[in-house]
């Protein structure tokens, strides 16, 4: 089935800047005909493509489709570069939907995203959970744990991201003044990103052999992770690139320093766009090669 492609790039637009009126200030048209375009394509699709709200947004079917678009405009970017165009010449630019985990966005992965002739959109998810967003075709690309491909991808080894278990010295000599114990552990506070997050209850059940359930803060930003861990809210395990200044300095100190955790991360990237996403992946590889530990 083929779409209008002035109906999918109303659809881009509308999902993108939330709302019909900026669409159409964008695509030059009137709010009218960015209306009729998306009835006509909902029409075309047989479902509804845009929920109509403040801001607009996708339905499954529509989310699938504004990244149809948006694959279809990194094709032609990637086409006009090898015809030697001037891609500032060409509005819009492409635009890649990008499904990754807080902590490589957090520590490693912007430098890889500059220079490259394309927008990019960020979703955030687990690495265990980032996977899912490919194989709902929502995404283009992403940083996941699964080695192995999603349907219709290629999935490549970027490294291997060290934690460490850390938390204050204040906290450490309230709660672990004996040492790391399965009763200390019970009882200090823990720092957890979200509810998908399981990295410290893993490794609490890798270390003592338990399933605890301590109290469990809930910090929902990197940064913000190191820096409760640094203030005594609880401790956590952090990335060793972010932990180390720290440990160095004694604003943190480490639970276990021979007790390490590590993420396996894989770059996932839907095939039929993967030669148009070539430059990215390299600049991903290249960037993870400094960051990460060898696979």
């Amino acid at each position: 089935m083929q779409y209008d492609p002035s109906q999918l790039a109303a659809l881009e637009a509308v999902l993108r800047l939330g709302s019909f009126d900026a669409a159409a200030r964008q695509l030059s048209v009137t709010p009218s005909a960015i209306s009729q375009r998306i009835k006509v394509l909902e029409d075309r699709a047989g479902a509804a493509l845009v929920i109509r709200a403040t801001p607009c947004t996708a339905t499954p079917a529509g989310a699938r489709l504004a990244r149809h678009a948006s694959e279809v405009a990194l094709l032609e970017a990637a086409l006009a570069r090898d015809l030697g165009h001037d891609l500032g010449q060409m509005a819009p630019q492409a635009r890649l939907r990008l499904a990754v985990n807080a902590d490589s966005l957090g520590t490693w992965l912007l430098p890889a995203l500059t220079g490259l002739e394309m927008l990019f959109e960020i979703v955030l998810d687990d690495q265990a959970f980032s996977a899912d967003w490919l194989r709902r075709g929502e995404v283009s690309a992403a940083i996941c744990d699964h080695a192995r491909p999603v349907q219709g991808c290629d999935a490549v080894p970027l490294g291997r991201m060290r934690y460490l278990a850390t938390c204050s010295p204040a906290f450490h000599a309230r709660y672990f003044a004996h040492g790391p114990t399965l009763e200390a552990f019970a009882r200090a506070p823990l720092l957890q990103f979200d509810g998908k997050d399981a990295l410290q209850h893993d490794w609490l059940r890798r270390v003592t052999g338990e399933a605890l359930l301590p109290p469990t803060h809930r910090i929902p930003s990197t940064q913000g992770f190191v820096e409760a861990a640094r203030l005594g809210l609880g401790w956590g395990l952090n990335p060793e690139h972010l932990a180390a200044p720290l440990l160095a300095s004694g604003d943190l100190v480490s639970l276990a320093p021979e007790q390490p955790e590590e993420i396996a991360l894989h770059w996932q990237v839907n095939r039929l766009v993967s030669g148009a996403l070539a430059p990215l992946t390299r600049a991903v590889r290249a960037q993870a090669r400094q960051a990460l530990l060898p696979s």
